[in-house]
Order: structure tokens, then sequence, then C-alpha cells
């Protein structure tokens, strides 16, 4: 028995044209001068930062100042002059290692901020890393690879630099590629 193919009535198809199109982003208003995709995403206040832990989302933040440790660390402090620093619970650090990317911190003194990042404790408050410029417009941290995964690799070996038993071509567990029927290799041919 042949089937039918399927049509789609007018008012169904008209439906998911339009769940479509909303969720791509059309017909969302955006201010003059704001990223309409930034414009999409709610950022929080610092007190609701603080019960997201290990999360990745864009903070709300007024910096009152910019302090700078002698290693080079950078802070924005985001509490007011009036609380005390043991009682701020939420802070945004800057590393020595990413000024480059970062860039001057100054220029933030006194202006409201947004802040995409992941939310983490850090002794004993909730804080985010400021690693990359393109994070105070709603971009992701800079990537930190894990020196653990790339311990003793050298990219002029043919070595793997990680020791997986299912990457390598004598694994038990991938005897589907190691028979006789695999396609031939440039060198092959």
């Amino acid at each position: 028995m042949l089937s039918q193919p399927m049509r789609l009535r007018a008012p169904s198809c008209a439906f998911f044209v339009v769940i479509c199109l909303t969720s791509l982003g059309f017909g969302q208003q955006s201010g003059p001068g704001e990223n309409p995709r930034a414009a999409s995403h709610r950022c929080l206040s610092l007190a609701e930062a603080a019960f997201r832990p290990d999360m990745e989302l864009c903070v709300s933040a007024h910096v009152y100042d910019v302090v700078e440790l002698p290693d080079g660390t950078r802070f924005l402090d985001v509490c007011p002059p009036s609380l005390p620093d043991a009682e701020c619970g939420f802070t945004i650090v800057s590393l020595r290692d990413d000024r480059a990317e970062v860039g001057d911190l100054r220029k933030l003194r006194n202006q409201d901020v947004h802040i995409r990042g992941v939310v983490r404790l850090t002794h004993g408050r909730m804080g985010m890393t400021l690693s990359h410029a393109r994070q105070l417009s709603g971009g992701p941290e800079k990537f930190r690879p894990n020196p653990l995964l790339a311990r003793n690799f050298d990219g002029q070996s043919n070595r793997m630099p990680v020791k997986d038993p299912n990457l390598s071509a004598s694994g038990r567990h991938r005897a589907f590629m190691n028979n006789r029927e695999q396609e031939p290799t440039s060198e092959a041919r």
C-alpha cells in the first residue's frame, strides 16, 4: 500500500513559521546601540547570581572602584562603599595573565556593566572571572585548556595527546575498524 504524502494545512503551517521566526529572535525589540542577541538574555543582579553557582549567566552590576594588587590581579569592586568588604558577597576578578585580552578596566569605574561568565565560589564568596573583553558585550570567557590532558604532548610527534583506548587502532573496543574491509588510505592509492 502506497502512503500519501503528508500535507500541512495553512493554519498549522503558519503556526510553524511563527514559532520558527520567534525562536530565531525576529520581532524582538532592542534599544538603539544595543546588541539584539544580548537584549534577548536577561542579566541577573548580584544577589540573584549568588544563588546560581556553576552556571554561565549575565550579571548586571555597578562598578564602584577598580582595585589592583601588587601581583597584577585586578578586582572590580561591585559593592557599595558603605558595605564592609567582609560582608560583600560577590566579586569580579581579572587575573594578570588576562591583562592583554581584557584591557584597561579603569574606564569601567562608576559605570553599570553587564558581564557574562560562570559564577563560582571563590574564597568564601561568589564571584566571576573576567578573562576577555568580549564578556562585557555578551561573549564567553577565554578558553583555558586542562593542563592534565595535554601532558607530554608535542605537536610534531605522531603520539596522541591523550591515552584513550578508544582512539588507538589496536583497541579491543573498536574491532569494527580493525577489519580488512577498510577504505584505502591516501598512502595505499
